[in-house]
């Protein structure tokens, strides 16, 4: 009698290897209970800010679609693409888009250099440093009209201002009592602006280049000393090419907020003798010449070429913390 002995049909051979477990990957109902509390939390500044800044500028995008008056509301008609041309070929706003390219490369330029040759010297130990540093930092946290309207009395004013009396003084040392006393804002109008518009701007990108020195590795500077480099050497191959980022972060950021400065023209020239750049035009086109549609158009294409220049400033952000963590 022969008895037949059989596996269980689910049992697995022997020495065969076992098959792992299924993982769990997270889309169950736990999975995104746990998702959805995480991102809650966010959901009211993100409906937030999409009521404060996309909502006006879809309202914005529509208006620019339309030849509106408000002076003559009943004759609004939709006019397409019409508004976007005149910003381009009429020549107000043209003369403003070229003010407002010299305003932001001069005072771009000007801020970074400064602020470089700043922050090389708060990069050294010094007595004294963190309150010059401090006192360094005070023009950017001054609110824009008050430090324009600083430099329209304190400074700039032909009758009281301090440019005037250091003026005389330093003619009264070559014999001249009774020297030309310039208008500084009607003589050099643009340049009044840019001036001012640097005094408070330079601290900005000195914090920015002086936290790209301070993160310098201090073997290689150690290295380039041991090697017999020099100073000049040790900046221009070594301190330039690690500020490359910062510089261009500076650049960008610095960009983006001097484009859309309103305050300094307002307050120095009201755009007078050459002065108004696009964001003030649009203000003069929307509330002085109420002309809505035309005045949305110049505004939408302001806020695109700054989403242009913030593209790649992101980028630049997005590389920082990259080559950061990468060096950590």
């Amino acid at each position: 009698m022969s008895t037949s002995v059989t596996n269980p049909p689910h049992s697995p051979a022997v020495g065969a290897p076992h098959s792992p477990a299924p993982r769990r990957t997270g889309r169950g109902p736990s999975g995104r209970a746990r998702a959805w509390a995480t991102r809650a939390p966010l959901l009211p500044a993100l409906v937030f800010l999409i009521a404060v800044t996309q909502l006006p500028f879809v309202a914005t995008l529509f208006i620019s679609l339309f030849d509106w008056n408000s002076l003559a509301p009943d004759k609004r008609a939709f006019a397409g693409l019409s508004n976007y041309g005149s910003v381009f070929t009429d020549a107000s706003l043209r003369d403003s888009v070229i003010t407002t390219v010299l305003l932001t490369a001069t005072v771009v330029i000007a801020s970074v250099i400064l602020g470089l040759l700043l922050a090389l010297l708060l990069d050294r130990k010094f007595m004294g440093r963190g309150f010059v540093r401090t006192l360094l930092i005070t023009p950017f946290l001054l609110v824009p009209v008050s430090a324009a309207l600083m430099w329209k009395h304190l400074l700039y004013n032909p009758e009281y201002g301090l440019f005037n009396g250091a003026w005389a003084w330093f003619a009264g040392l070559f014999g001249d009592s009774a020297p030309a006393q310039p208008d500084w804002i009607s003589d050099m109008p643009l340049l009044a602006v840019e001036a001012s518009l640097v005094w408070q701007w330079t601290p900005f990108m000195m914090l920015i280049l002086l936290a790209g020195l301070q993160s310098r590795p201090a073997e290689i500077l150690e290295a380039a000393n041991l090697d017999g480099a020099s100073a000049w050497q040790q900046f221009r191959f070594l301190t330039l090419p690690h500020l490359r980022r910062y510089l261009e972060l500076g650049i960008l950021l610095g960009s983006i907020y001097i484009v859309q400065n309103f305050d300094a023209v307002f307050t120095l020239t009201s755009g007078g003798l050459g002065t108004a750049n696009l964001p003030y035009t649009i203000y003069q086109t929307f509330y002085q010449a109420h002309e809505y549609g035309l005045a949305s158009a110049a505004g939408v294409v302001v806020v695109i070429g700054t989403i242009v220049i913030a593209t790649f400033a992101l980028r630049v952000v997005s590389s920082l913390f990259s080559e950061e963590a990468n060096r950590a």
